[in-house]
């Protein structure tokens, strides 16, 4: 059992929350809670992390028995834990790598996402866009780190199961898209359509911009129509993640009814 919190183990998972630099330079990151462990593949798992109380309170469950495992200090987990309220688990995973084929396998629906900031409008999108079944999410390269440790309790295990990407250059990714009879579809203040007023039964995707700039100028440009959102009130926008996640399941729901 490890009690000490300068261990250089602890020390190492302890930068792996912390820098994304480290992650990306290790490739892999960091799960926590019962739930994450028991979402992730198997294939994927590199080390176990439990806490004394853990074990006294839960015992070893069917999928850490498969596995070795290191028990710390209920003191020392506190250190390694990125929640307020630890459960006790966590583990070292292997990071996912995806090419654009594995995104638009059978009837494409994809999220394009310009330069998003908040990890849990990230992860929220993540997370809608499984239950719309979306084929896959692609990122400009300054939006934030998917395997942030909030990003990836906000998808509450959809990371392993929603395919993604990072683009140096998501103008080249759209065009990339449109070659392959993606229709590109942007959320956007100045457009004219209603989104319920558009056809997605075809391959679709939805560009969504930053929560506080929106699509950039040259962005909007790329997309091959302007959908908005009407609103009431004095409502003038909605948060990233409600305005992709409204989409996606406008989507969903075209599509279970033109099958």
């Amino acid at each position: 059992m490890i009690s000490s919190p300068t261990n250089a183990r602890i020390r190492e998972i302890t930068a792996l929350l912390q820098k994304s630099k480290e992650r990306r330079e290790k490739d892999v990151f960091v799960v926590e809670g019962i739930k994450m462990f028991e979402e992730t593949p198997a294939s994927l798992l590199k080390e176990i992390w439990v806490s004394e109380s853990f074990l006294q309170k839960h015992g070893v469950s069917d999928k850490l028995r498969q596995f070795p495992f290191e028990t710390v200090t209920d003191s020392v987990f506190d250190r390694i834990s990125d929640t307020r309220t630890p459960q006790g688990i966590l583990a070292v995973v292997k990071q996912m790598h995806y090419s654009l084929d594995n995104l638009l396998s059978g009837r494409p629906l994809l999220l394009l996402l310009e330069d998003i900031q908040d990890p849990g409008n990230l992860g929220t999108m993540i997370r809608a866009g499984e239950g719309a079944g979306i084929t896959g999410v692609i990122m400009s390269c300054n939006t934030v780190d998917l395997y942030n440790p909030k990003t990836i309790r906000s998808t509450m295990g959809s990371i392993f199961r929603v395919p993604f990407l990072y683009t140096d250059n998501l103008h080249d990714s759209v065009r990339e898209l449109q070659k392959k009879n993606v229709t590109v579809y942007a959320a956007h203040l100045n457009g004219q359509t209603a989104y319920e007023d558009f056809s997605y039964t075809g391959a679709a995707a939805f560009l969504i911009g930053n929560e506080g700039n929106g699509l950039r100028e040259e962005t909007t440009e790329t997309a091959d129509f302007l959908l908005k959102i009407p609103m009431l009130g004095k409502v003038e926008s909605l948060n990233a993640g409600v305005a992709a996640s409204l989409l996606v399941y406008e989507a969903a729901r075209q599509r279970r009814i033109n099958l």
